[in-house]
């Protein structure tokens, strides 16, 4: 017989799904509920993201089909929440979780960095935590790296690679449920001045050699520049640096030129080349596209 906690967030979990947000199974603990296949083998097959085809590869499991989730909280009855999977099409779900925790204030940081750069944080959709913290959830138009606490004391960005717990889940801590107020299930894009903030830091400058034959065209030390900070891409944020760095490519008119390069950049950073040049491609359509 399913367990009450259990059949609540399976059924908050295909409702999200039904709304375009791919999801799947947490434990009390706030991580994914299904083990991993790859826990007894070698590291290089623990970073399977789900190409072997089996289930328990965390946020790469999440699925907006209900038979997918239904097969994925039958093998994790223990599962009591679920997780939204942030940065992918077509919403690129972005998590501003605000904690209010340890001598935290999230929400009066998220308030103060709004002023100091001039913007409104919209009402969106917001899940409020059992800490008494809050998620706001927007969307964007690309994927968002993760950071925690880079923007503020107590505001973590849930981008790309991230997750979210959804409402009607229960963890250890207590129930995430929706906030009232009239935002109701809108999601509203986030401020592009928050996506401005929430964008990796701009790579330093190549250093030019002290006995070049000669300065170096800035075009090829931008495209240099750009390359280098794909390559140095850690977990969790390798496909946002790399978005951000397309982007900049592209504005800068040397987008085609330098996509190769970038998406060899990415492969060695652990991409895989598929995924690569569908970001550098999803780049390059957004920042080519004609403004109205």
């Amino acid at each position: 017989m399913a367990r009450p906690d259990h059949t609540r967030a399976l059924h908050a979990a295909l409702l999200a799904a039904a709304r375009g947000l791919p999801v799947f199974p947490l434990s009390r603990s706030k991580l994914p509920a299904v083990r991993s296949p790859h826990r007894d083998e070698p590291r290089p097959a623990a970073l399977c993201r789900g190409a072997c085809g089996r289930p328990g590869h965390g946020v790469h499991d999440a699925s907006t089909d209900p038979a997918r989730i239904r097969a994925l909280f039958a093998v994790a009855p223990w599962a009591t929440g679920y997780g939204v999977a942030c940065g992918r099409a077509p919403h690129h779900l972005v998590g501003v979780d605000l904690d209010v925790k340890h001598g935290a204030d999230g929400v009066a940081a998220l308030r103060a960095l709004a002023a100091e750069h001039g913007f409104t944080v919209p009402e969106t959709f917001t899940v409020l935590t059992p800490s008494g913290g809050r998620h706001l959830w927007f969307t964007a138009p690309g994927p968002v790296p993760n950071s925690a606490g880079r923007l503020a004391r107590g505001v973590d960005i849930r981008g790309e690679g991230g997750y979210v717990v959804g409402p009607g889940s229960r963890t250890l801590a207590g129930r995430y449920v929706p906030a009232p107020g009239p935002s109701g299930t809108a999601l509203a894009p986030a401020p592009a001045a928050l996506l401005r903030l929430a964008a990796p830091p701009a790579p330093p400058a190549e250093p030019q050699p002290r006995h070049a034959a000669g300065p170096r065209h800035p075009a090829e030390k931008r495209a240099a520049a750009l390359v280098r900070f794909v390559l140095d891409s850690q977990e969790g944020e390798r496909n946002g640096r790399l978005f951000w760095a397309a982007c900049r490519a592209y504005d800068a008119g040397i987008g085609d030129t330098l996509a190769p390069a970038l998406v060899t950049a990415a492969v060695h950073a652990g991409l895989s080349e598929r995924e690569a040049a569908a970001t550098v491609a999803s780049a390059g359509r957004l920042r080519t596209a004609p403004h109205p």
